[in-house]
């Protein structure tokens, strides 16, 4: 299992953090809301190597079964790793070479509030709730952890459907045997 969760994570932890790489210096022209459908699909992109990951598993580790829980564990643990890669990635890009993202995007968030008509009240409190955001996320162990939780749910997501689709159990031959078993019956 190890072999395999790591493999494949970190396939997906490269794909991830190339495709954030590759999308990041066309955030200014996409703009926050479309760099936000942007990164979520790249992030699906990615997740994709969940499924295959799993399913390399379950035939060549497995013998072509594999229960539900053991396939979820496996694309939980290739997520897991891959979110990893994307914090790393981000953890460099932020500090090192975009300092200025949040003061952008606090920008863009109390602009897009006054668009939609927010009173000065509303815009004032989103404007305190955002600066002590940003004092934290000037913090690196609580900039990583707000930023693994954007990947995880989405890696999580495929992971559930990724072993729904391809857990099952082994099916037993004319004599009650498992396949490959040699005289032990289960």
């Amino acid at each position: 299992m190890k072999k395999t969760v790591w493999t494949f994570g970190l396939i997906s932890g490269a794909i991830i953090s190339i495709l954030m790489l590759v999308t990041i210096p066309f955030q200014d022209e996409l703009g926050f809301d479309h760099s936000l459908l942007v990164g979520y699909t790249t992030m699906v992109l990615a997740f994709l190597l969940i499924y295959f990951g799993v399913r390399s598993y379950r035939d060549n580790v497995r013998g072509g079964s594999v229960r539900f829980g053991r396939a979820f564990a496996v694309g939980a643990l290739i997520a897991v790793i891959s979110s990893v890669c994307y914090v790393a990635t981000w953890e460099v890009m932020y500090f090192k070479f975009m300092p200025d993202f949040l003061s952008k995007y606090q920008a863009h968030a109390l602009e897009k509030a006054r668009a939609d008509g927010a009173s000065e009240d509303v815009i004032a409190k989103q404007k305190a709730e955002m600066d002590k955001l940003g004092e934290m996320y000037k913090n690196p162990v609580l900039n990583s952890a707000m930023t693994f939780v954007e990947p995880l749910p989405v890696g999580l997501v495929i992971a559930l459907v990724s072993a729904g689709i391809l857990s099952r159990a082994r099916k037993r031959d004319a004599g009650g045997m498992m396949p490959g078993a040699r005289g032990v019956t289960s």
